[in-house]
């Protein structure tokens, strides 16, 4: 009995991981079968893809930051490499939707448009914004010490987007292409097994530092000191020019201000001659002391650390969810481009957001 032939066998798993890196990534597989049930699983897995970008762009961004290029440089650095390992397809179904949605034309006349090889003026200007809030949102929380892990979660969100779009119910735009492939092959479970994994694995990246068997291996990655996002260039414990917290000179100083006075008569804990005690930094200074403001403190970033990276990312979901609600309405359903757009849009939230929460 003769084998079947590969192009009539029904595909496998492994066929689904090398559709997602093959058409997410610029990374060269061995192509396998492709139908549905692969780009099922393509989309299911295409937040481990995302993962993948995000630790080489993240690594670009902390090498870049550890040779003392500027936030907002290595920032720039950081989402060209993105943009590289995605051959820019992403950033292209972004400006393509925007032309289509933005042409106000009916809904096979918008698709028309999207086709084309050229970028209209919708295009650019979504392009513009887009990278300039990337940008600029990455410079802030890379400025506050959790840079790399912040992109690596915008990545994985970005990704994550794809997952959610692709679900069960939500038709195609086209008879063919990318789209028709993979709109509807996800179904509830998978995503949320895989969302509830990815929403964790950025706040055990943040947590990862602080066990004493990790501390010396990943706050390079995680950019933080302590491993609550607070780098060691802006929190200095030996800065000579700054003010102790507990009065010891070894201590993680407020402020950094040499002029600094006592909160409250308390030698120990000092306050900027030109900012202000909060009156929650007050109460805990008189209550518990130095001491207590400075576990007040480091309990409030491990909080934020925690549950910033899961906020970000459900922000960026629900852009995401938002768009592709406004694309299907429009178009009929969701195309590679709309998919595209999908990451893009999700990602900068992410960011945005990220930095609102954590930087």
């Amino acid at each position: 009995m003769s084998e079947t032939p590969p192009s009539e066998r029904p595909s496998s798993f492994a066929d689904g991981v090398r559709l997602a890196i093959g058409t997410l990534s610029v990374f060269t597989v061995r192509p396998g079968v492709v139908d549905r049930r692969a780009g099922g699983i393509a989309m299911t897995v295409a937040p481990f893809v995302g993962a993948l970008i995000g630790a080489v762009a993240g690594a670009v961004l902390t090498v870049a930051l550890w040779l003392e290029i500027t936030p907002l440089l290595a920032s720039v650095l950081a989402v060209a490499t993105v943009a590289l390992l995605t051959r820019g397809l992403h950033l292209d179904g972004l400006a393509d939707l925007a032309d289509g949605l933005g042409s106000g034309r009916p809904a096979g006349q918008a698709l028309d448009i999207m086709k084309r090889s050229d970028i209209g003026p919708f295009g650019v200007v979504t392009l513009i914004f887009t990278l300039l809030a990337q940008v600029a949102a990455l410079s802030e929380v890379a400025a506050a010490g959790a840079g790399p892990t912040a992109l690596f979660t915008a990545c994985v969100a970005g990704r994550l987007a794809l997952t959610w779009a692709c679900r069960a119910g939500v038709p195609s735009a086209r008879p063919g292409g990318l789209g028709a492939m993979v709109a509807g092959t996800v179904r509830r479970g998978p995503a949320l097994a895989v969302t509830a994994l990815m929403l964790a694995l950025p706040a055990a990246l943040t947590l990862l530092p602080s066990v004493g068997a990790f501390s010396p291996v990943l706050p390079a990655f995680s950019g933080a000191s302590d491993g609550f996002g607070l780098s060691a260039s802006y929190v200095s414990p030996g800065d000579p020019g700054a003010t102790p917290l507990h009065g010891d000179p070894g201590a993680t100083p407020l402020h950094g201000d040499p002029g600094a006075t006592p909160l409250h008569g308390d030698p120990g804990a000092a306050v900027s001659p030109g900012g202000s005690a909060t009156a929650g930094e007050v109460m805990i200074s008189e209550t518990n002391g130095p001491a207590g403001l400075a576990a007040a403190g480091a309990g409030y970033r491990r909080s934020s650390s925690l549950w910033g990276p899961c906020v970000a990312v459900l922000a960026g979901l629900l852009a995401a969810w938002a768009l592709r609600r406004r694309a299907v309405r429009r178009l009929g359903g969701i195309t590679g481009d709309v998919l595209g757009a999908l990451v893009e849009i999700s990602t900068a939230t992410t960011l945005v957001v990220y930095a609102v929460t954590v930087g």
